[in-house]
């Protein structure tokens, strides 16, 4: 029997309708199972960095005085006023800019390339064929991608279900008009680290509850300590390596019981990690293997059933948007195709939008060294050195790059004003494995931020100069002789 479709993918997350776009740009006849909530939002993530960009634009203008510009004061020496922030326009602003991304990609926009979009969750069937059930109807294909995402955070914390809590996934949603004062916000990883700064940002008092000795325990421990201290320096209380035992509601007030202490607070945000929504898709019974991070997937991104691919949240991977859909591009072509593409992650760059931003790439210092042990150099500079930086004010923050000593790059952390968009430099650097040396052939643009990379980068040659005392004995004798010499 004939198939219908070359690849079904189950899951109207971005990545899923990434896969369902450029699957149909390539003649292929695909079908997009939307089974996301109603109501959901697909652009979470970009919801919470509108928000972020909020209150950046209030802190640029509270510090507006070190430009020597004052809010329609007579002279310099008054008082300054300080900005307003109306919380619900603010709401509106970035709820605006999210509906306008996701009309991009919506079911009208995937159904006019060709795609078909069917609405409903469904299921995996092995007999008499393997398809996917869905609405009554078996569709049947040559590959399948499951890009389901995860679902909201989950946690065995006593009497938070009963207490009620919101999510970064929901809060959306549920945010009342007006902002609540008091908040606990619990996970320090990067959205737990956001969500506090954007929170007290907007005028709340945020207490961010960390299990580890610091927030961003997987991110460089120099730069982690830095935003820290940022988010202290803002007025977020942080208790480290801590847990929340309990959640009771007394009196109509939430009270979160934190170590020794109990906390009185108007709302509790959850950004744990999430669990994955994947229990109803059948995939037991089609010999999908599953483990505690999701799915278990190749490096291929196949599951143990060769035709079944997976990627995004849903395959245990990071919790990140743009990696999905880099795993659904390379899904994708070995689902279409051949299956002999491979997922490459050591050059794809991740970021914190805190402010300062943090961005990452390829190995940390600690990995590098415990791989490469001696045969490791560190190279750093700090953003009070680029001249953009200080006409930004945005002087806080360093470029680090790793390298071997033969100048191949293993990786780079970058803490400071748009590190998200500089550290695409160095990642391409890495995928096209091009040594340190070549940064320096491109000087950059006077004044621009990416002087902060050319300025770390020429540390590898003041480096290696200085150790290099054979050289500089010859390079003294040259000098010493052609003075010597008259003309």
């Amino acid at each position: 029997m004939a198939v219908e479709y070359d690849l079904v993918v189950i899951g109207g997350t971005q990545a899923g309708r990434y896969a369902a776009i450029a699957a149909a740009h390539l003649q292929a006849r695909v079908a997009l199972i939307e089974n996301t909530a109603p109501g959901l939002s697909l652009h979470s993530g970009i919801y919470n960095q509108s928000l972020t960009q909020v209150g950046r634009v209030l802190q640029q203008t509270s510090n507006a005085d070190q430009f020597g510009v004052y809010w329609d004061q007579a002279d310099a020496t008054s008082p300054q006023q300080i900005p307003e922030i109306r919380f619900s326009e603010a709401i509106s602003w970035a709820s605006g800019v999210v509906s306008t991304l996701e009309e991009q990609n919506s079911p009208a926009v995937l159904a006019s390339l060709g795609v078909d979009v069917i609405i409903g969750e469904g299921e995996f069937c092995r007999k008499p064929y393997l398809g996917f059930v869905v609405n009554g109807r078996r569709l049947r294909s040559r590959a399948y991608l499951i890009a389901t995402g995860s679902n909201k955070a989950t946690t065995e914390i006593d009497g938070l279900q009963s207490t009620g809590y919101l999510t970064p996934a929901d809060w959306q949603q549920k945010f009342p008009e007006k902002l609540p004062k008091e908040w606990v916000v619990i996970g320090g990883g990067a959205t737990g680290t956001e969500m506090a700064q954007i929170l007290a940002r907007l005028g709340a008092n945020v207490t961010l509850v960390v299990r580890s000795s610091h927030i961003l325990a997987k991110e460089d421990p120099e730069a982690a300590r830095l935003i820290q201290a940022q988010l202290e320096a803002e007025g977020v209380r942080i208790l480290t390596q801590t847990d929340v035992t309990q959640v009771k509601q007394i009196d109509g007030k939430k009270w979160v019981l934190v170590g020794n202490k109990a906390i009185e607070t108007d709302e509790i945000l959850l950004c744990t990690p999430s669990s994955q929504p994947i229990k109803s898709l059948n995939l037991e019974g089609v010999g999908v293997k599953m483990n505690r991070h999701g799915i278990q997937v190749n490096e291929k991104l196949q599951t143990r059933n060769p035709r079944i691919y997976a990627c995004g949240d849903v395959a245990g991977g990071h919790q990140l948007p743009h990696i999905a859909q880099y795993e659904a591009s390379i899904a994708l072509k070995n689902a279409l195709f051949l299956p002999i593409f491979k997922a490459n992650y050591r050059g794809i760059p991740t970021a914190v939008f805190s402010d300062p931003m943090l961005a990452r790439v390829g190995l940390t210092e600690e990995q590098a060294r415990r791989i490469y042990v001696k045969d490791v150099v560190v190279l750093r500079q700090y953003f009070k050195s680029a001249s953009k930086a200080q006409m930004l004010g945005e002087t806080t923050g360093f470029c680090k790059l790793i390298l071997r000593r033969n100048g191949q790059i293993l990786g780079s952390c970058i803490v400071g004003t748009q590190a998200d968009e500089l550290i695409h430099i160095i990642a391409l650097a890495i995928q096209q494995k091009i040594k340190v040396n070549a940064l320096l052939q491109l000087p950059p643009i006077s004044s621009t931020l990416s002087e902060i990379i050319y300025q770390t980068a020429q540390e590898w040659h003041q480096q290696r100069l200085s150790k290099n005392t054979g050289l500089q004995d010859f390079l003294e004798g040259f000098f010493n002789f052609r003075r010597s010499r008259s003309f």
